[in-house]
């Protein structure tokens, strides 16, 4: 299960990458931002670009927590 551990589009915002920005230059799909916006998970390129856009490193953004049932499996 994936947190994230910041307000993403915040940081975004604050170096120049608005909601708008990532729409009209095709930084970021719309289903990519919906994901982000819902709390879902992204790939790791999206990662990546997050990380370029922010300049912060993944454990800055995200955060990874078990579920119960993975717990289980990899436990």
């Amino acid at each position: 299960m994936i947190n994230y551990k910041i307000d993403v589009f915040k940081e975004l915002e604050k170096h120049g990458f608005t909601q708008a920005r990532l729409k009209k230059e095709n930084l970021l799909s719309q289903q990519t931002i919906s994901n982000i916006r819902a709390g879902k998970s992204i790939t790791m390129n999206t990662l990546n670009k997050l990380c370029l856009m922010t300049r912060l490193q993944p454990a800055d953004i995200i955060e990874m927590k078990a579920t119960d049932q993975e717990k289980v499996i990899y436990y």
